[in-house]
C-alpha cells in the first residue's frame, strides 16, 4: 500500500513538473538558456548584460518599490469610524439613546504631508540613481573583463607564434648537434621552449577564470568557455579636458547625483521634524440614535436622532521627543553632505588618476608601436640571418625571439590599459559606450 501511494505521488510530482514546463514553452518562459551566447563584439556582452543581470533587476525593483512609498507618505491617516452602543439607555428629553456613531479624521500640520511626500519621493530618486551607478559599473566591470579577455587572446595567440618559431629551429640544432655542435644550444633552446609551453599553460587557466568572471556577469549558466572576442580595443585617444571633467561630476555622475537626493531627502525630513511641535487637528461628526419616548408627554421632536461636528486638537507636550527629532534630522543631513562632498573629492581623484593612467598607456603605445617593436623586429631578423650563416649563437637568437615576443606583450598590455581606462572615464561622466535605461 505505501509503495502504490509513493508511485502515486511521484506520477503526480512528475506530471506537475511536465505542465509547468507545457506552459512556460507557451509563454516563452525561459529556465535555462536554450541558445549560448555567441556574441564577440563590446556592443554584443553590454547588450546581454544590461538585460540579463540580475543584481540590475534587483535593484531596479528595489526603486519601483520605493516609489509606491511616495503616495502613501501624502495620504491622510485613514479615517476612525467608531459605534457607541448603550448597554443602559440614557433617558434624555426626547427619548433613550440606543446608539452613538462617530466619525473622525484626523489632520496633521500645513506642510507635514508636502514634507512626507517630498522625503519619499528623494529617496526614491536616490534609488533611482543607484540603479544607474549599478548599471554603469556593470557597464565598466564587463568592459574592462572584455578587454582583458582580449588580452589574453592576444598574448596566447603571439606566445603560441613564438613557440612555433622556436620549434622550427629545433631540427636545425640538433642536425648541428649531430654534426659536432654544442649540446648546450641544443638544451638551452629545449628549455626556453619549455618556459613558452609554461606560460601558454598559465594563460590557458587565465582564460578559465576569465570566461567564468564574464559568464558571471552576463548570467549565463553554461560550462563551455566564452569564444574568443572578435573587436579592436579602443585607444581612448580622443583628447579630455580634465577642468570640464571635473566640473561635469556633479551634474552627471550617478552616485553624486543619488547623494543630492539624499541631502534633499534629509531637507525634507528636517521641515517634519519641526512640524511634530505643532499640533494636529480632529474633525468629526456624530450621530445619536434616539428610541420612542416612555413618558406621558411626548414633546415635539421625540424620538428624532441627533447629530453634530466635532472639532479637537492634539497637544504636542513631549517637548523632549520633538527636540530629539529635529536634532536627528540635522545631523542626518549635516552627514549626508560630508556624504556628498568625500565623495566628490574621491571621484575628482579617481578621474585625476585614471586620466594620468590613459596617459601612460598612450605613451606606451606609441613607444611600443613606433619606436621599439620595429627595431626589435629589425633585430630579430638580422639575428636570424646571422644565426644561419653561423655568425651568432644560438642564445643571441633565442634573446632576439624573446625581446620581440616581450615587446609585443608590453603594446598589448599598453593598448587594453587604454582602452580599460577610457572606458572607466566614459562611465565616470555617465557617457558610455551603450545606451541604457535613464528614463524614470
Amino acid at each position: 500500500m505505501r509503495a502504490s501511494v509513493e508511485r502515486g505521488m511521484k506520477t503526480l510530482g512528475y506530471r506537475k513538473i511536465t505542465y509547468f514546463c507545457l506552459v512556460a514553452s507557451l509563454f516563452g518562459w525561459r529556465l535555462f538558456s536554450a541558445e549560448p551566447f555567441i556574441g564577440q563584439s563590446l556592443q554584443e556582452y553590454l547588450q546581454r548584460g544590461l538585460e540579463a543581470n540580475p543584481g540590475l533587476q534587483v535593484a531596479e525593483r528595489q526603486y519601483r518599490a520605493a516609489l509606491e512609498k511616495v503616495p502613501q507618505a501624502a495620504s491622510l491617516p485613514d479615517p476612525m469610524v467608531q459605534v457607541t452602543y448603550f448597554v443602559e439607555e440614557i433617558q434624555t428629553r426626547t427619548g433613550p439613546q440606543d446608539n452613538v456613531w462617530a466619525l473622525n479624521q484626523r489632520f496633521p500640520w500645513f506642510g507635514t504631508l508636502d514634507g512626507r511626500e517630498k522625503a519619499a519621493a528623494a529617496a526614491a530618486e536616490a534609488l533611482w540613481y543607484g540603479y544607474q551607478q549599478q548599471q554603469l559599473n556593470l557597464i565598466r566591470d564587463l568592459s574592462q573583463a572584455f578587454y582583458e579577455y582580449t588580452y589574453t587572446r592576444e598574448a596566447i595567440e603571439r606566445t603560441t607564434l613564438h613557440l612555433n618559431l622556436l620549434k622550427e629551429w629545433e631540427p636545425v640544432v640538433e642536425t648541428r648537434v649531430k654534426t659536432g655542435g654544442s649540446l648546450n644550444e641544443l638544451l638551452r633552446l629545449k628549455v626556453e621552449i619549455g618556459k613558452l609551453q609554461d606560460v601558454l599553460q598559465s594563460l590557458g587557466q587565465n582564460r578559465i577564470s576569465q570566461s567564468a568572471r564574464l559568464k558571471e556577469m552576463l548570467a549565463i549558466n553554461e560550462i563551455a568557455l566564452l569564444p574568443w572576442p572578435d573587436e579592436e580595443r579602443v585607444s581612448g585617444s580622443e583628447n579630455v579636458d580634465l577642468e570640464h571633467f571635473t566640473e561635469q561630476l556633479s551634474l552627471r555622475n550617478p552616485e553624486l547625483l543619488g547623494l543630492q537626493s539624499q541631502i534633499a531627502r534629509t531637507e525634507a525630513l528636517q521641515k517634519v521634524a519641526r512640524l511634530q511641535s505643532y499640533p494636529d487637528f480632529v474633525l468629526g461628526a456624530n450621530y445619536i440614535q434616539i428610541g420612542d419616548p416612555v413618558t406621558a408627554t411626548v414633546p415635539a421632536d421625540g424620538g428624532e436622532d441627533a447629530w453634530g461636528v466635532t472639532a479637537a486638537i492634539s497637544i504636542p507636550l513631549q517637548f523632549g521627543r520633538n527636540k530629539a527629532a529635529r536634532e536627528e534630522a540635522a545631523f542626518a543631513g549635516e552627514a549626508a553632505t560630508r556624504a556628498y562632498e568625500q565623495r566628490l573629492n574621491v571621484l575628482r581623484a579617481d578621474v585625476q588618476a585614471t586620466m594620468a593612467k590613459l596617459s601612460d598607456a598612450q605613451r606606451r603605445i606609441k613607444l611600443y608601436g613606433n619606436d621599439l617593436l620595429p627595431l626589435a623586429d629589425q633585430a630579430l631578423e638580422n639575428t636570424r640571418t646571422a644565426y644561419e650563416g653561423a655568425r651568432a649563437s644560438l642564445l643571441e637568437l633565442i634573446d632576439s625571439e624573446r625581446s620581440q615576443l616581450d615587446l609585443q606583450l608590453l603594446y598589448e598590455r599598453a593598448v587594453t590599459d587604454a582602452a580599460q581606462q577610457y572606458i572607466k572615464l566614459k562611465t565616470l561622466l555617465n557617457t558610455p559606450p551603450i545606451n541604457y535605461e535613464t528614463e524614470k
